[in-house]
């Protein structure tokens, strides 16, 4: 029995109505994909990391805009990536959307360490965020990082060499600077012996990227006490970036994570001084200088023409340290413009010691006789 009033729908009706609802399923579903896009594609690359032990094809760098607007010396430097690694995937986190990356990832539904994001929707120091969003992307998501500024001489399968199996890695980290005869200087010795930080290569989720984030976010609410300030108002000198965020922190957490897998300590001296050619300790392989940090100029560093130097550092922009100074000698300058040459280093050590040892009225007049003879040396003086 049919009711009264109660809809009759036949053959011919459900053929009339089927495509719309076809066509209503499929929006729906792309809404639903698109709301979880980020998300989700983020953890089938986590997956296919853990599935196949391979590093993510991701290449990152983190910049004021993203790349349309590039200035032609950024976008030139950063086509070298893409250029020769044209089936990696290629991103650029900006100063507008670095924050709801973070939100994203860290928030209740990311992570839940609302303590991080807290953390850097405080910080106004842009070198302190740059260092520290570096380390969230990796630890997210891995693949390679890279700073604007770093030109790619070879394609990222040479970060690996041959004899070494890429599932049995989960970072690939060059050194920096190789100086360990300077590790007692007061100045010079925190930055004596570190690995580089502006390009390197991670897998996802690795603990001791956790570790790096950890120790900085303690560091950042230490500073704040300390200054008695809101995070956003701490104030850093040169040597204290390089030590809470940059390549030192970086080196440490890394030392410990080695000394921690070894069960041993893991010290520089035995492990990565003179390093003439790569070595593995635990999952971290460790590549010469020359690979990332060529042509310094110290540190044995060679040159980039070299089959081994991978990428060129430009320093173009590397201009953080005006913000943040180094230690500079009312007489006798910076030490770093030694750069790490020996005799210059005891020199600046022994006048620094002289002036030190004189009386206050000396030291003034000194201090005047300085400041002349830059001014004579002006210019159109």
């Amino acid at each position: 029995m049919i009711y009264a009033g109660a809809p009759v729908f036949g053959a011919s009706h459900v053929r009339r109505f089927l495509p719309v609802f076809a066509v209503t399923c499929i929006v729906l579903l792309l809404i639903s994909s698109a709301g979880s896009f980020g998300d989700g594609s983020t953890e089938m690359s986590y997956k296919s990391t853990l599935a196949t032990g391979h590093f993510p094809k991701k290449i990152w760098q983190t910049w004021k805009v993203d790349p349309l607007g590039f200035e032609a010396r950024d976008l030139t430097t950063a086509k070298t990536w893409t250029a020769k690694n044209p089936d990696y995937r290629y991103e650029v986190l900006t100063d507008q959307n670095d924050l709801h990356y973070v939100e994203t990832h860290f928030g209740p539904s990311g992570f839940n360490r609302v303590d991080i994001v807290r953390v850097y929707r405080s910080l106004q120091l842009k070198i302190i965020k740059a260092d520290l969003l570096r380390y969230l992307v990796m630890y997210v998501e891995g693949g390679v990082y890279t700073d604007i500024d770093v030109e790619a001489l070879k394609p990222i399968p040479r970060f690996i060499p041959d004899r070494y199996d890429e599932r049995s890695l989960d970072m690939v980290i060059g050194i920096e600077i190789d100086q360990p005869e300077f590790n007692n200087h007061s100045i010079l010795g925190q930055k004596s012996q570190s690995f580089c930080q502006w390009t390197f290569m991670s897998k996802p989720r690795l603990p001791v990227m956790m570790m790096l984030i950890n120790d900085i976010v303690k560091w950042l609410n230490a500073v704040a006490r300390e200054q008695k300030v809101p995070i956003s108002e701490i104030q850093l000198g040169f040597d204290e970036v390089i030590s809470g965020t940059g390549p030192s922190a970086f080196t440490k957490a890394i030392l410990d994570h080695m000394s921690m897998k070894a069960e041993r300590p893991v010290t520089w001296l035995d492990n990565f001084h003179n390093l003439g050619e790569s070595r593995l300790v635990g999952d971290v392989l460790v590549l010469t200088v020359e690979a990332f940090a060529a042509g310094q100029g110290h540190s044995d560093s060679g040159n980039h023409n070299a089959k081994t130097a991978l990428v060129k550092h430009h320093y173009h922009a590397s201009g953080w340290p005006a913000m943040h100074p180094r230690y500079n000698h009312p007489v006798y300058g910076e030490v770093e413009k030694c750069n790490w040459d020996a005799e210059c280093v005891r020199q600046w050590d022994a006048n620094k010691a002289a002036f030190d040892a004189l009386p206050p009225d000396e030291q003034i007049k000194q201090i005047a006789m300085k400041e002349n003879s830059d001014a004579n040396k002006k210019p159109g003086l």
